[in-house]
C-alpha cells in the first residue's frame, strides 16, 4: 500500500538519495523538503543538484556554488550545484595534466580545442558527480542528489557503458572525451560509482512522478531504462495528488478523477514498486516554510472557502489561437518552443504545428528531446503535418556512414579501421545530434518547421554547440581568407534573425517554471537572440473553479501572470487547463481556433 505523509521512504532512509523523472514533477520539492526533514532529525545532510539549470539557489533564497556550502537557517543542512563550465574546466585541466612534457604548445591547444564541447562537459558533469558519490562526502550522513530530467540523466548515467567498447584495445590519442590512456585509469572509479547506485543498502533511487498519463509513461520507461543499467533499487513518488475539498465543483471533480484512472492504471513496472503519495499544496514550495509544509501532512488543506481570486485583467491575455495567426503570417520559418520540464512545451508545440496547418501551410514538426512524447501527443496523421524526432542513435549511425563513405577513397584498409574506431567515441553523438538539428534549421528557409526542444538545461548544451560551431566557421573562413566568408551562414546566425527564427517561451503560472524561463531568456539574450513571445500553459484562470485549494492557487497565479506581463515578456499568451489532455489533432485544434 502507499505510504502517507511523510514519505515513507524516510522512515529508513539508504544514504543515497537519488531523486528522478520527468521534467515539471516536483523532483527539486521532494529532494529538497526530504534534504530538510533529515537535517531537522539531526542527520547531517548534503543536497546536490546535477541539474544544468538548477534552482536550487530560488528554493532556499541563497546563492550556492559547486562546493557544499551551509543553508541559512538550518544548522546540518548544506547545498550545492555542480556547474557544468566550472567542471568541464577542471576536467580540462586535469586531462591536459595527464599528456607528457614531449607534448608541444600546438599539440596541446589541439587537445583543448577539443575538450570544448558539449559532451565534453556532459562528461565532466558526470566526473565530478562520481567524484562526490565516492569519496568527498564523507562527513555527511546522507547525500540528496536532485538530478536534471530523465533524458539527461539516462545519457550521464549510460556514458560508463558507451565508453567500455570505445575504449577496449584503444589507447592511442585522444577525444572529446580526453586522452584514451587516462580514461582507461578511470573506468574502474566509473564502475563502481554505478556499483554505489545500484546497491540497495546504500542508495534509493526514487522515480518522481504525477498523476498525470505523460508523466507515468515517462517514469516506467525510466525504470525501465534503470533496470537495464542495472539499478533496481527504485522507489516511486507520486506528487501532487489531488482530492477536492468542494465536492459540488466541477473543475475539482474532474481534476481528481482524472488522477485517480491515472493511479488506478499504472504501468506493471511501477505498480511493483514501494510507492507514496503527496498531495497537491495550495502554496509555491519556495522557501523554508513552505517546504517543511510538503511533508507536515494536511492541516493547511483544511481551509475555507474565500473569494474567487481570478484576476480580472486576464482577461485581456490572448488565447494561442491568436499567436498562430501571427506566426502564419510569415508564410514560412523557424519556431522553437522552449521552458522548463513538464510545462506542456510538446502540447503547444504540436497545437502550433496543427493550428499553421489548419490555416493552409505544411509543417514539418519534430523534437530535441531524449525523451520525446510527440507521437503520443499528435496520436493520428494529418495531410500537411511530418512528424519526426531527432533520434540520436539513428542520426549518429547516420553520420557514421557518411563520414566513412566520404574518406573511404583515400584511407587504406587500417585507416578505414581506425576512423571507425574513433568514431565509436561516444562523443559522435554530440556532432551526430548537432547535425541533424542544423539540417532541420535550414529547412525553415521555405518552409514552416516547429521545434519542440528538450528541457532548458540540456537544450542551453545545444545552443553552445551552435555558438561552437559558428565561431569556429567564422574562425576557419579567415584563417583561410575564404572570398565566401561574409556569406557564410550558421545555425547561430539563424537563430539570431527575428525575420527567419521565432522563440516562444512556455511557463506554468507558477513561481518556479517562471524564474527559470526568465533565466532562460537572459541566457538567450546573451547569445543574441531575442524571444518571440511567452505561452502561460495550464492557467485554472477562467475556469469557474470554488474549489477552496483551486481558488488559494489561483491567488499565486495572479502574481506569476502579473510577474510576466509587466517585466518579462514582450507578448504574452494564454492556454487555459483543459478537463481533458489534448492529443490528437482535432483536440489540438480546438486550442488553437
Amino acid at each position: 500500500m502507499p505510504s502517507t505523509i511523510p514519505l515513507g521512504l524516510l522512515a529508513t532512509p539508504t544514504r543515497h538519495l537519488f531523486f528522478t523523472g520527468k521534467g515539471g514533477v516536483g523532483k527539486t520539492t521532494l529532494a529538497c523538503a526530504a534534504a530538510l526533514a533529515l537535517a531537522d532529525r539531526g542527520r547531517s545532510v548534503l543536497l546536490i543538484s546535477t541539474d544544468p539549470a538548477s534552482n536550487l539557489d530560488e528554493m532556499f533564497a541563497t546563492t550556492l556554488s559547486n562546493e557544499p556550502r551551509p543553508v541559512p537557517g538550518v544548522p546540518r543542512l548544506s547545498a550545492m550545484n555542480i556547474d557544468p563550465e566550472a567542471a568541464a574546466e577542471s576536467y580540462r585541466l586535469r586531462v591536459l595534466a595527464q599528456l607528457g612534457a614531449e607534448v608541444t604548445h600546438a599539440e596541446r591547444e589541439s587537445v583543448r580545442e577539443r575538450l570544448s564541447g558539449a559532451c565534453t562537459t556532459e562528461i565532466a558533469a558526470f566526473d565530478e558527480f562520481v567524484g562526490l558519490l565516492a569519496t568527498r562526502v564523507d562527513a555527511f550522513d546522507h547525500v540528496v542528489f536532485d538530478t536534471a530530467p530523465t533524458g539527461h540523466t539516462l545519457r550521464l548515467l549510460s556514458l560508463p557503458r558507451a565508453w567500455t567498447g570505445f575504449l577496449k584495445g584503444n589507447d592511442r590519442g585522444a577525444s572529446c572525451l580526453g586522452p584514451h590512456s587516462g580514461l582507461k585509469m578511470q573506468e574502474e572509479r566509473f564502475k563502481a560509482a554505478l556499483a554505489t547506485l545500484g546497491d540497495p543498502k546504500s542508495t534509493t533511487i526514487v522515480l518522481v512522478s504525477r498523476p498525470d498519463r505523460g508523466a507515468m509513461r515517462e517514469a516506467a520507461r525510466t525504470s525501465a531504462e534503470l533496470r537495464a543499467l542495472g539499478l533496481t533499487n527504485q522507489h516511486l513518488a507520486i506528487n501532487g495528488v489531488f482530492a477536492a475539498t468542494d465536492r459540488g465543483d466541477a473543475v475539482a471533480r474532474s481534476i481528481e478523477a482524472l488522477g485517480e484512472q491515472v493511479l488506478a492504471a499504472l504501468p506493471e513496472g511501477l505498480r511493483s514498486l514501494p510507492q507514496d503519495r503527496v498531495p497537491l499544496r495550495s502554496f509555491d514550495m519556495v522557501g523554508l516554510d513552505a517546504l517543511r509544509q510538503v511533508l507536515a501532512g494536511e492541516p493547511q488543506l483544511r481551509i475555507e472557502a474565500v473569494a474567487d481570486a481570478e484576476p480580472a485583467a486576464a482577461a485581456a491575455i490572448p488565447a494561442l489561437g491568436r499567436l498562430v495567426d501571427e506566426l502564419a503570417s510569415a508564410g514560412r520559418g523557424l519556431i522553437m518552443v522552449m521552458g522548463k520540464g513538464g510545462v506542456g512545451k510538446t502540447t503547444i508545440a504540436a497545437a502550433l504545428a496543427v493550428g499553421l496547418v489548419k490555416r493552409g501551410h505544411s509543417v514539418h514538426l519534430s523534437t530535441t528531446d531524449p525523451a520525446a512524447h510527440l507521437a503520443s501527443t499528435i496520436e493520428a496523421t494529418m495531410e500537411g503535418l511530418r512528424v519526426d524526432r531527432i533520434d540520436p542513435r539513428e542520426e549518429t549511425q547516420r553520420y557514421v556512414e557518411r563520414v566513412m563513405a566520404s574518406r573511404a577513397a583515400d584511407l587504406d584498409s587500417a585507416g578505414l579501421a581506425l576512423l571507425r574506431e574513433d568514431l565509436a567515441s561516444p562523443c559522435t553523438e554530440e556532432v551526430a545530434v548537432f547535425h541533424a538539428f542544423s539540417r532541420i534549421v535550414m529547412e525553415a528557409r521555405s518552409a514552416f518547421v516547429v521545434l519542440d526542444t528538450a528541457p532548458t538545461g540540456h537544450t542551453l548544451l545545444l545552443m553552445d554547440a551552435a555558438g561552437a560551431y559558428h565561431r569556429e566557421m567564422i574562425r576557419t573562413a579567415g584563417a583561410l581568407g575564404t572570398p565566401a566568408a561574409g556569406r557564410i551562414v550558421t545555425p547561430l546566425m539563424r537563430l539570431q534573425d527575428p525575420d527567419y527564427s521565432r522563440i516562444i517561451l512556455v511557463s506554468l503560472p507558477e513561481t518556479t517554471p517562471v524564474s527559470e524561463a526568465a533565466a532562460l531568456q537572459e541566457d538567450l539574450r546573451r547569445a543574441h537572440i531575442e524571444p518571440y513571445a511567452w505561452v502561460i500553459n495550464r492557467s485554472l484562470v477562467g475556469s469557474g473553479t470554488h474549489d477552496p485549494l483551486l481558488v488559494r492557487r489561483l491567488h499565486g497565479e495572479r502574481a506569476q501572470i502579473d510577474r510576466v506581463r509587466q517585466g518579462l515578456a514582450r507578448r504574452l499568451y494564454m492556454l487555459p487547463w483543459q478537463a481533458t489532455p489534448p492529443e490528437g489533432p482535432t483536440a489540438l485544434a480546438g486550442l488553437v481556433v
